[in-house]
């Protein structure tokens, strides 16, 4: 029997995030040896990438970042996905996230495409990815990438549960006399998960199909003609409220709507960028 311990077990499942099974047959092969266990284990998983390209990657983290740019701030948000919850906490994973939301954020990034093609210290960014599932043994993926630019970037991250990593992450743009607002519209966000900024904003495409379905629902209740196009508005309107973030009640001041706060500033929202792990 190959001579480690049960803290042996721990410390090389801590430090390279591989299951149980995989990190003692590693033990077992290399006699104990830590480092040499460290190696097999990336060796194998390298052989395996392939092996988990069909598997499901619906666990991991949002990150995001605000910077001052020549023109106010700029934002950046990633969601970066692993198979499971033990992997999104693992001291690797987040360090390499955080490798990950450096270069989208120093290269401008606004694609994974682009982003995966970013070096980092030598290696691109899908380097980076592939040792990660050669070392932990699932699959890793750069899911998405997000990029905000506005005189003011309020950020918000939401942790979910208090033992994973944030898993709701928003960027909301405004200008400087909307600022004052921004954390708490940002946070609106990630509760509320708008759509759009205003109406204005919705594709005429998406009005037309809405409004046709409000009518035809209207009309197969029995509703008197003349009624139909009233009741219809109403219920554009209700999907607007639903959709559209200034439409919104705000959640701390439900009496009134997001968009009647911000013009309390005397100020606007730009822009916004929700991410939710997996959704």
């Amino acid at each position: 029997m190959a001579n480690y311990t049960t803290a042996d077990i721990k410390a090389l499942r801590e430090k390279t995030g591989a299951g149980m099974l995989d990190v003692k047959k590693a033990l077992d092969e290399a006699d104990g040896d830590i480092e040499k266990a460290i190696e097999i284990i990336r060796v194998k998983g390298l052989k395996g990438i392939a092996k988990r390209e069909g598997r499901s990657a619906s666990a991991g983290l949002i990150a995001a970042k605000v910077v001052d740019g020549p023109e106010g701030q700029v934002g950046v948000l990633i969601e970066v996905n692993a198979e499971t919850d033990f992997v999104a906490k693992n001291e690797k994973f987040l360090a390499y996230a955080e490798q990950v939301l450096a270069a989208a954020l120093v290269s401008g990034a606004e694609s994974v495409e682009a982003l995966t093609a970013v070096e980092v210290d030598g290696f691109s960014v899908k380097n980076l990815t592939d040792s990660m599932q050669a070392v932990i043994g699932e699959k890793i993926v750069v899911r998405r990438v997000a990029r905000l630019t506005a005189p003011r970037v309020a950020l918000y991250l939401h942790h979910t549960n208090p033992d994973l990593p944030a898993q709701v992450g928003v960027l909301l743009g405004t200008d400087e006399a909307a600022a004052d607002v921004a954390h708490d519209v940002a946070m609106h966000i990630a509760a509320y998960s708008p759509q759009y900024v205003a109406r204005e904003d919705v594709p005429a495409e998406v009005v037309a199909k809405e409004r046709s379905i409000a009518e035809e629902t209207t009309r197969a209740e029995g509703k008197p003609e003349k009624a139909i196009p009233k009741i219809v508005e109403g219920r554009l309107g209700a999907f607007f409220k639903e959709a559209v973030l200034l439409d919104q009640a705000f959640a701390r001041d439900p009496k009134n709507t997001v968009g009647e706060i911000v013009t309390a500033t005397g100020g606007s929202v730009t822009g916004f960028v929700r991410f939710r792990v997996g959704a």
